[in-house]
């Protein structure tokens, strides 16, 4: 069923579709700042030495601290959650986000997110989408398949989904990111160069998380591989080092993809740094 737009105000400004911007904040936490939208991602606000619950009786002590805190945010058009774990979405941001804030998500993570007073939560299954509109800028999100873990533990992890967003101006395509979510590289993944062959940039969700010697994101070889199978033009490593479950740290990564076959330009970006973009198209 096709999801009603959800329309911003547009404060009468003529948003930029030439540049954009990625803050990394930390673990799979961005701000992003493109074509007049104002975006974070699965905000885990928690500092080292905190734990997070990963479900099942699990945690997990924080390593390092967030760039940023909610107090240093700017007004929020939109959240996009991959799932309801708690170094996506921690007691931090259940207290300090605004329940308002339209936050687009996986069913499982829709129901919790308003079992925690948030009242805009959007579910979306997989290839759904939902289109935000302010003024002549629309946003498509649209989301990706995504595997968190392989059996035994499958079901008894949260659903996780990755994230499509295509910005348009009118009815001209400007810019298209991908963000992997916590997945591991599966076959369903073939999909998505398939349906959307033109990936300006992706977040990857990297780390190798390992629980009870089980693999659940991917590490720096299927890092590497998803790359080649989606083709993005360039990359950004997120989620690698924040966690103690973590236990493929960026330096794998950055050899592994140093020798592999890349048509994917990688960009290294530390916590509290940003990423600039140009519109590629």
């Amino acid at each position: 069923m096709q999801k009603r737009p959800l329309e911003l105000p547009s404060g009468g400004l003529s948003p930029s579709f030439e540049r954009g911007e990625i803050t990394f904040i930390g673990t799979a936490t961005v701000l992003l700042r493109y074509a007049g939208f104002t975006i974070l991602t699965d905000p885990n606000f928690l500092h080292a030495g905190e734990h997070a619950y990963l479900g099942l009786g699990l945690r997990s002590k924080r390593l390092t601290s967030p760039a940023m805190t909610i107090a240093d945010l700017p007004p929020l058009d939109l959240v996009v959650l991959s799932h309801h774990h708690g170094d996506h979405f921690d007691r931090v941001a259940a207290k300090g986000l605004h329940k308002d804030v339209p936050i687009v998500t996986e069913p499982h993570a829709s129901k919790k997110l308003r079992s925690q007073g948030f009242r805009a939560p959007v579910a979306l299954d997989t290839w759904q989408t939902q289109v935000v509109v302010r003024g002549q800028a629309r946003l498509r999100v649209t989301a990706m398949p995504g595997k968190h873990a392989p059996q035994p533990l499958r079901f008894l992890l949260p659903p996780v989904m990755g994230s499509l967003l295509e910005f348009h101006e009118g009815e001209d395509l400007k810019f298209v990111l991908y963000i992997t979510g916590d997945t591991l590289m599966d076959e369903q993944l073939h999909e998505i160069p398939r349906r959307y062959p033109d990936i300006d940039l992706c977040l990857i969700h990297l780390g190798g998380t390992k629980v009870a010697g089980i693999l659940l994101t991917m590490d720096a070889s299927q890092g590497v591989r998803a790359l080649q199978v989606v083709r993005p033009r360039s990359a950004m490593p997120i989620h690698y080092d924040d966690y103690t479950v973590f236990k493929s740290p960026l330096e794998d990564f950055k050899q592994a993809a140093a020798a592999a076959d890349l048509g994917t330009e990688i960009h290294y970006v530390a916590r509290g740094d940003t990423h600039r973009f140009e519109m590629a198209r």
